[in-house]
């Protein structure tokens, strides 16, 4: 049986993306996106926030470094992932969303003449 690992996030940058290179030529950049959840129960306004980490590869990473910054509005889509990095008290398990294109949302001012979507 096969499935599907497809995540759709809107939310607002929370750090300008980080860029590293695997290799000589793989670029990548990482950063976080925050999204909030708003409920109306019985007249009162709740709220929840979550913090996700966000990766993408190649050319997707390099633009997403010149024209993302902290607080702007984007739509990513991609696909979890998770990994497990070797922490001194045991093992670490980190969830993220390996986003294959991302969309600027909001004013057009925003946009400063970028490409609004970039796809690998």
């Amino acid at each position: 049986m096969s499935g599907i690992n497809k995540v759709v996030l809107i939310g607002n940058v929370g750090e300008d993306p980080a860029l590293r290179f695997i290799g000589d030529d793989i670029a990548v950049a990482s950063f976080r996106l925050l999204t909030a959840e708003q409920v109306i129960k019985n007249g009162v306004k709740t709220g929840h926030n979550e913090c996700h980490n966000i990766v993408m590869l190649r050319s997707v990473a390099e633009h997403a470094f010149k024209v993302l910054k902290k607080g702007k509005l984007i739509c990513v889509e991609g696909k979890l992932q998770t990994r497990f990095l070797d922490d001194p008290p045991g093992m670490k398990k980190i969830t993220e969303v390996v986003a294959f294109y991302f969309r600027l949302l909001g004013r057009s001012s925003d946009f400063e003449e970028a490409p609004d979507r970039i796809e690998i």
